[in-house]
């Protein structure tokens, strides 16, 4: 019985009977007696060789199987590339793979991890794009620096470029950090500082401050970090630092005011944390207490202090004068009349210290004593002596308050009363008394006014009496007045008769 076998152009064939090896074979037709002859082709456009049981064919027919096939074998610390035409593939360690010779160019080229777990540069650039089992690819950017790390241990720092690393049986992972901003989020800072010293000795400028320093890091002139005392931290070279010594002065000198504080908004935001800041505007005065103890005084302007080991206070005082209302005081006077006073008081701090010192809020007992030097003073007179002479409170309440006020180096300049308030019942009263009062002054001043004119008239009818000639004229005078009132007047007879005979007037 024979058995007829036709392997294509493109195809390759192993001979087997019963399942042993016999040969490979090239493109053709081919006839074997027998009915256990059997051939397994392979396309050759699949270069890589998936032949079942290679490590057993290969042991027992390695010369001639190697005639067509390029076999890579990898120890447990090898890892492999191999190209094919124009393509790549990775090859693990302990691995074997083979690949079917001269149809498609074939490369292979075998790594030692334990040499390196890198990639050779040439190699990198030729596998670009391409996705590799095993092997991780990095780029970094002109801007940039890579921290390599295998098994989360850093190995070195990458310069700008393109990389290739083994990850078979290691975790490796890259870190970039841009080389732009020159204080990064180094990771890890302290095992940095500790373990790799070269690495920070070639790329960092590292700050390193004892318990009673404090730093300031600059770049380009400009602040990017404020370090509080035993700070440890990393930046890239190219920075200025200024170490400053607190111990004995916490006070800033102007120049780092008008630089921190009074700079770029960016510079304050972050001096917040670290400064107490205190502006005492014009015509105030300023207090400092440092651990609770008075330091000094502090005059106009901007203040600040380094805050790290101290406690710092301020309070500031307004010098200029001040006004204080007391008002809607209810009051009952001496005899028992309910009253409501407004109260207005002037005053200035002189001393802040001994005003400080001696009071815990000076508002609140000025408040209090202008109330209790109200009442006293109001408690002490009636009604009707308020309202003659209102000064009297103003001066019983000057007298006591500028008393309490002067062993605290407070100036009370004036105390006086606005208003009085008087209750409804009593407004009416009195209204009614006032009106009676001035109701007795009118009818005296009409008495006075009538008696006086009744005078008046007794004393021309006299005049009159005892010289006609007057008479005459008051008689000319009276017709002088009805003549402005009238157009026309005819008189018949003559002006002898002017007021004895019948004077007929004719308005027309």
């Amino acid at each position: 019985m024979w058995k007829t076998f036709y392997i294509k152009p493109n195809e390759i064939g192993i001979l087997y009977h019963r399942s042993d090896f016999k040969k490979i074979l090239q493109p053709g037709t081919y006839r074997y007696i027998g009915r256990h002859w059997q051939v397994k082709t392979y396309d050759l456009n699949q270069p890589e060789a998936k032949i079942e049981n290679l490590e057993l064919l290969l042991r027992n027919h390695s010369s001639e199987l190697q005639q067509h096939l390029l076999v890579v074998r990898t120890a447990f610390n090898q890892a492999a590339l191999v190209r094919l035409g124009q393509n790549w593939v990775s090859i693990a360690p302990n691995q074997l793979r083979a690949f079917w010779r001269g149809f498609i160019e074939v490369e292979p080229h075998v790594f030692n991890l334990e040499e390196s777990l890198e990639l050779p540069t040439e190699f990198v650039q030729q596998v670009r794009g391409i996705a590799l089992n095993g092997l991780k690819k990095f780029q970094i950017s002109e801007f940039e620096i890579g921290l390599l790390y295998v098994q989360n241990n850093f190995v070195r720092p990458l310069e700008p470029g393109e990389y290739g690393f083994w990850s078979q049986d290691k975790d490796v992972s890259l870190r970039t950090l841009s080389r732009i901003v020159p204080n990064p989020s180094f990771p890890l800072e302290d095992v940095l500082i500790e373990k790799h010293p070269d690495f920070v000795a070639a790329y960092c400028e590292i700050v390193q401050l004892l318990t009673y320093q404090v730093a300031i890091v600059r770049y380009q002139g400009k602040v990017i970090s404020i370090l509080p005392p035993c700070s440890r931290k990393l930046f890239w070279q190219g920075v200025e630092v200024e170490v400053i010594d607190i111990s004995t002065e916490a006070k800033l000198p102007p120049r780092l005011v008008a630089e921190l504080i009074s700079g770029l908004p960016e510079t304050l935001a972050l001096s917040r944390n670290s400064l107490h800041i205190r502006e005492v505007p014009a015509q105030h005065l300023g207090l400092l207490y440092i651990n609770q103890e008075y330091q000094t005084q502090l005059q106009p302007g901007m203040h600040a202090w380094w805050l790290f080991g101290r406690s710092l206070q301020t309070e500031i005082f307004d010098l200029r004068y001040s006004t204080m209302e007391v008002s809607g005081q209810d009051i009952l006077s001496k005899d028992k009349v309910p009253l409501r006073l407004n109260l207005t008081a002037g005053y200035r701090i002189l001393d802040p210290l001994r005003a400080k010192n001696g009071l815990s809020d000076i508002t609140s007992y000025l408040y209090k004593e202008l109330q209790f030097a109200l009442r006293g003073a109001v408690g002490e007179r009636t009604l009707d002596a308020l309202l003659e002479d209102k000064g009297a409170i103003d001066r019983s309440v000057s007298e006591y308050i500028r008393s309490k006020t002067a062993d605290y180096g407070i100036e009370v300049d004036s105390a006086g009363v606005k208003d009085i308030i008087l209750p409804g019942e009593i407004k009416t009263i009195l209204s009614k008394v006032v009106e009676a009062e001035k109701t007795a002054q009118a009818n005296g001043v009409r008495r006075r006014e009538e008696t006086a004119a009744t005078r008046s008239m007794l004393n021309t009818a006299k005049v009159m009496e005892d010289n006609p000639v007057a008479l005459r004229l008051k008689e000319l005078e009276v017709l002088e007045r009805i003549a402005e009132k009238i157009e026309k007047i005819q008189v018949n007879g003559s002006l002898d008769s002017i007021l004895t005979d019948l004077i007929r007037i004719n308005r027309q």
